[in-house]
């Protein structure tokens, strides 16, 4: 084992090269701090990266305040990091690299090329002449007996010593991408406090029928509206679109509901989905339209010369529905309003875009720095707070980077030596 020291004072440790990592790492090098960031990875910014693939929707561009609401039941603790740092700023920072963004027709905000590896190779320039040492196929393995950080590395085992240490290791969804969760046990066995990592922003099993599978897997539900009751009793609905897989359900409009719809299926053992498939239309004049004498035509035909239902939506109506359903136009026209589905499981973990759980807010102090563990902070996807994809989820990544790196600075210069 080979020890590695990093000075005598003013020196951090951030283990983690995402967002919310290499943000921390530019507020603290501002300000003269030797930062060495550590990453498992061959390359830092990897889950940043894949995040890219298709555009890089890097924030959305909603009012302040709509905007926070949608980070949920923890709208509050993050309101301090989005007031210092949100759509605007990030906006504003992108731009600083040299960067230009566009704002899409659903408000949310790209790079002009839509390209998120342009933006990082401009931010590890920047950070690498700012001083900060990038470490990759740095592994954290927890602390020695000594309370010295141990990382594995392919020249074997290495300590570090740091004045602070920042924990930025992502939640526990892409773990090829190196967020693999393996950090919450470690920091249990320390007695900190965490939450169960669960899947966010995921897709649903609802367990198709072979036919149903075999004709429709694969296929995209264009232009449908979908509600689901709350827990409130209150009915949230979104209109959009989302896929239908092998197994179930997936894509921006199964997202949008994703953590409801996840906390209800742990509660009751499934939560149902009703899906508005002709949301153009008011429920009178698709019964009017399904009431209409189809003479000789085929029910199919009927219904897609009449109410424009074919493909994966004529095909999710006979899959739902009995065939008494199917005959009786008024039955028919309400299904077509609110077709009932039952999803029955959240896909696994590691297949979720995010995760929700993790380090839970009690667990922190103001400067996001653990209360069991003083110097050692915490940002990014490991703390407990989820958002949907529409830019959120990167925006408050960066925000509990630069609240963390601030919180360093605080904290270092109160000890700094008289």
């Amino acid at each position: 084992m080979t020890t590695t020291a990093t000075g005598p004072s003013r020196n951090v440790a951030i283990v983690g090269g995402g967002p919310a990592g290499l943000m921390a790492a530019e507020v603290l090098s501002r300000q003269g701090v030797q930062v060495d960031v550590y990453d498992a990875m061959p390359s830092v910014g990897r889950k940043f990266l894949l995040a890219g693939v298709g555009g890089m929707n890097i924030t959305h561009s909603e009012p302040a305040e709509p905007f926070l609401t949608r980070y949920g039941a923890r709208s509050e603790q993050l309101r301090p990091w989005l007031q210092a740092f949100g759509g605007v700023e990030l906006r504003e920072w992108v731009h600083g690299l040299g960067i230009d963004t566009f704002v899409g027709s659903s408000g949310r905000v790209f790079p002009t090329a839509m390209k998120a590896a342009p933006l990082l190779r401009a931010w590890l320039q920047r950070l690498r002449e700012a001083g900060v040492r990038i470490h990759v196929r740095h592994r954290w393995q927890g602390w020695n007996d000594d309370g010295a950080l141990l990382l594995s590395t392919p020249e074997g085992d290495k300590t570090v010593r740091a004045d602070a240490v920042l924990l930025a290791l992502g939640g526990g969804s892409w773990a090829k991408l190196g967020s693999d969760g393996a950090w919450l046990p470690r920091l249990a066995e320390r007695g900190v406090e965490v939450s169960p990592l669960v899947p966010s922003n995921c897709g649903f099993d609802v367990g198709w029928s072979e036919h149903f599978r075999s004709r429709f897997a694969g296929e995209p539900l264009k232009s449908v509206a979908l509600s689901f009751t709350d827990a409130d009793g209150r009915e949230q609905r979104k209109q959009g679109e989302f896929v239908v897989t092998e197994g179930g359900v997936e894509g921006s409009l199964i997202y949008a509901f994703s953590a409801q719809l996840r906390d209800a299926i742990a509660a009751h053992g499934s939560a149902t989905i009703h899906l508005d498939l002709a949301p153009g239309k008011d429920l009178a004049r698709i019964t009017a339209e399904v009431a209409h004498p189809r003479g000789s035509r085929s029910l199919s035909s009927h219904l897609q010369s009449r109410a424009g239902l074919k493909g994966v939506k004529m095909g999710l109506l006979r899959e739902c529905l009995d065939k008494d359903t199917m005959n009786d136009p008024q039955r028919l026209a309400a299904a077509i309003k609110a077709l009932p589905a039952k999803l029955v499981a959240p896909r696994p973990l590691d297949e979720a875009i995010s995760s929700g759980g993790g380090v839970t807010f009690a667990a922190l102090d103001e400067r996001l720095m653990l209360r069991q563990l003083p110097g050692v902070f915490c940002a990014g996807e490991m703390l407990d707070w989820e958002a949907p994809t529409g830019g959120y989820l990167l925006t408050a990544c960066f925000a509990s980077g630069r609240a963390a790196g601030l919180g360093m600075w605080e904290w270092l210069q109160m000890r700094r030596p008289v």
